[in-house]
């Protein structure tokens, strides 16, 4: 095993994380697939309570605060067994973007904001989203903002417009980035504010639709209007000007997170391919194995998926040891070359499955519309690759 020493003591937890994703997860993908909400939402309910109940409660967080405070290292490795199914992280309350939130509340939310917010969020009684996004600015520049906070009294005024604010179909509360003050410098415009759901302003106009599907419930992005939305000015978490710094501490343990996720979805794609290419024939008694491209797909795969698992715990590793900002080269290296990995695994997978890889018989289809984005949220490839090369060929000028 791949970090034999680092993963002895985690070992036990992670060969039963493994059972329960595969007798209590697996058989409730169909209803998910289909878009059976209805059906499925009672039963992912129930299988919350037994994970709970089982001691595999939000592993991100730290167990004075309930969770099982497990090391990013760690839960790195327990995000890898989780991402084998889409409906793991959800099922611990570990999925984005509640896991970002509860971080945030936890390090910058005040006593009142933890009891209001935190509490509910860490028991699972409620969900939220983060509201970042706006359709007329470029994602990838996060400092350019056209929603604004205005201050009135001893409140805020929100008016803006956001779209993939994930998760925000019936979720509780949103935490919304707004520019609080347009003439600071870029890095100190804008702040973090909570803005419960129902505050009059507030509208959902859709969930944006991803490659033909808009998604319900959790597993959605929503396009959101925020017209007037008055909350008080204590609902800021931070200093007002500290929503970008905010932002980028969430991010680093956040693509830990994301890259493990997706190094679980390759280890189903490649088991997957690899079982259809076993079992299937293309004439009596010689199945898709026995071609020299399937053998190729087969070894760059399970060379690329190690190599990119090694990559990332290292650099789990290193943010557990010496922060996230000693590790930014690792991280930004992490981010564009998992998701290349991803996608390149999930392709193979699919061709190799044929016009059943295009369909929703197995999760690969659902993966590929939806995990395409891996290399444009959290910062494009691009913007990844031009900053960790500016680093490294600023230390040879």
């Amino acid at each position: 095993m791949l970090f034999e020493p680092q993963t002895a003591e985690v070992r036990p937890l992670l060969r039963a994380l493994d059972e329960f994703v595969r007798e209590e997860l697996l058989p409730l993908e169909r209803p998910f697939l289909d878009h059976d909400f209805d059906t499925l939402l009672p039963a992912l309910a129930a299988k919350r309570q037994l994970a709970k109940s089982l001691g595999f409660w939000l592993p991100q967080i730290p167990a004075e605060h309930g969770g099982m405070g497990l090391s990013l290292f760690e839960h790195g490795l327990v995000s890898e067994v989780l991402g084998r199914t889409i409906l793991g992280h959800y099922t611990l309350n570990c999925q984005a973007p509640d896991a970002g939130n509860m971080e945030i509340l936890i390090e910058y939310g005040t006593p009142a904001q933890q009891e209001r917010f935190l509490r509910l969020l860490l028991d699972g009684d409620i969900r939220s989203c983060f509201s970042m996004t706006e359709p007329e600015n470029a994602g990838s520049n996060p400092t350019w903002l056209s929603t604004t906070a205005t201050k009135d009294g001893d409140d805020y005024v929100i008016d803006g417009h956001k779209w993939f604010t994930t998760g925000g179909d019936g979720a509780a509360f949103a935490i919304v980035m707004a520019v609080t003050d347009a003439a600071a410098p870029k890095h100190q415009r804008a702040s973090m504010i909570i803005v419960p759901t129902d505050t009059p302003g507030f509208q959902i106009v859709q969930n944006t639709s991803v490659m033909g599907e808009r998604g319900q419930g959790w597993a959605s992005h929503a396009e959101i209007r925020y017209d007037g939305c008055r909350v008080p000015q204590s609902n800021r978490l931070g200093a007002e000007g500290m929503g970008f710094v905010i932002a980028q501490q969430r991010l680093g343990p956040g693509r830990i997170h994301h890259c493990m996720r997706w190094i679980g979805i390759c280890q189903r794609a490649f088991d997957l391919m690899c079982r259809q290419a076993a079992l299937r024939e293309i004439a009596p008694g010689r199945p898709l194995a026995e071609m020299g491209q399937v053998q190729t797909w087969v070894a760059e795969s399970r060379a690329e998926i190690d190599a990119a698992r090694l990559l990332v715990l290292q650099t789990a590793q290193q943010i557990d040891r010496d922060g996230a900002h000693a590790a930014r080269d690792s991280i930004s290296l992490i981010k564009f070359h998992v998701a290349k990995v991803l996608q390149d695994v999930l392709d193979r997978a699919i061709q190799v499955h044929g016009a059943m890889g295009m369909t929703d018989e197995t999760p690969l289809a659902f993966w590929y519309r939806h995990e395409r984005a891996a290399r444009i949220y959290d910062g494009p490839d691009e913007v990844h690759k031009r900053a960790v090369a500016r680093r490294i060929l600023g230390r040879y000028a």
